[in-house]
């Protein structure tokens, strides 16, 4: 899929001062909840009211939405306040609903982006629009997928586009509902920097309190706006209750966020360093999470040689790993001293902590 920048057209036309805001429930309950959030937003930095009104849940039971009756209350939000309105379609017949009630933007879920025949039918629906259509990543971190979703939305002759970023889902427990895995939407970025990447800090985070330092990391790499769940009594919220805030919360996070600007070349310089900085933070804070992991894997080793009765140097297998770390290295740009030394160092604490068990 080539570069297109008229994939910004929409982003560009609303000439905004500040990234893109699309804010609102998770879930639209009932009439009157959505139209008092909505006046509660209608003079922020929101750009778009959004509410889901299909809701894919994991699990049967679950609430699912009021389906098309929302619709009506989404004309009212564009009626009373003026704001644009935006929901996620997850089939054909959401497509069909949405565009004859004006909804201005759709969106569509991770849970979709994750199967092609669902990708299909939607941009067999979405055929010819000018409606903006944001793609969430799929649930898992395949950047393929992701663009093959796009792609297909792109070919229907649908021009208005742009991506979310929600996070993948994982096994391993972490502070995170959804792992942000930020490389791989930096490498999305790199790859094709004329479609508008949006953050959906919401649901990488699954908790109001991380919301502010998500978005700020997601400025730093310059995405171009923010979709950030806002309900007036969040603790009581029907679906997602711990990740959604109160519009006042929402004001204050977009008043306490830096927004890097482009205005000259000093401010060009520092927001391509300061890029190049957040994209380092991540990066570390990767490298001691891996290296957590490979300390579990030694304590492990340590139990097993404790109970076996084994020392816990066992040279032949560190000059094994030496040597194929250093060739590892050399692959990568890094000196063979400074492997070394990161290695011995590494290896020095997985025999702390396997002596630590057998002394224990």
């Amino acid at each position: 899929m080539e570069n297109k920048k008229e994939m910004r057209n929409w982003l560009d036309a609303l000439n905004l001062d500040h990234p893109l805001v699309i804010a609102g429930p998770c879930s639209a309950e009932t009439e009157e909840q959505v139209l008092k959030i909505a006046h509660e937003l209608k003079d922020t930095d929101a750009n778009y009211f959004r509410a889901g009104i299909w809701k894919p849940r994991t699990r049967p039971g679950m609430f699912e939405g009021v389906g098309a009756l929302g619709l009506n209350w989404l004309k009212k939000v564009k009626e009373e306040t003026g704001m644009k309105i935006c929901t996620e379609v997850a089939n054909a017949a959401h497509v069909k609903l949405a565009l004859e009630n004006d909804v201005d933007l759709l969106w569509i879920g991770a849970r979709s982006t994750v199967s092609p025949f669902i990708m299909q039918e939607i941009a067999d629906a979405l055929k010819g629009t000018d409606k903006p259509v944001l793609i969430k990543n799929p649930v898992n971190p395949d950047l393929s997928l992701w663009l093959g979703g796009i792609e297909r939305i792109y070919k229907s002759g649908v021009k208005n586009i742009g991506a979310i970023h929600r996070g993948f889902s994982s096994y391993q427990k972490t502070k995170y509902r959804n792992i942000p895995e930020w490389q791989l939407a930096i490498e999305f970025q790199n790859k094709f920097p004329d479609i508008p990447l949006i953050l959906d800090p919401s649901h990488i985070t699954g908790n109001r309190e991380m919301i502010f330092d998500v978005s700020q990391t997601a400025l730093d790499l310059n995405y171009d706006g923010l979709m950030i769940e806002t309900h007036h009594d969040p603790e009581n919220a029907w679906s997602d209750a711990a990740q959604q805030v109160t519009p006042s919360k929402l004001i204050q996070i977009m008043k306490d966020l830096k927004i890097r600007k482009e205005t000259d070349a000093e401010a060009e310089y520092n927001n391509a360093l300061n890029n190049l900085r957040a994209q380092i933070d991540i990066v570390d804070h990767d490298i001691i999470s891996l290296l957590g992991k490979r300390m579990i894997a030694a304590d492990g080793i340590g139990a097993l040689k404790k109970k076996k009765n084994v020392a816990v140097l066992q040279s032949k297998r560190w000059n094994e790993i030496l040597g194929k770390m250093v060739l590892e290295g050399e692959e990568h740009g890094l000196s063979e001293e400074f492997i070394l030394r990161m290695f011995k160092a590494i290896h020095q604490e997985s025999i702390n902590h396997q002596e630590k068990i057998i002394n224990g």
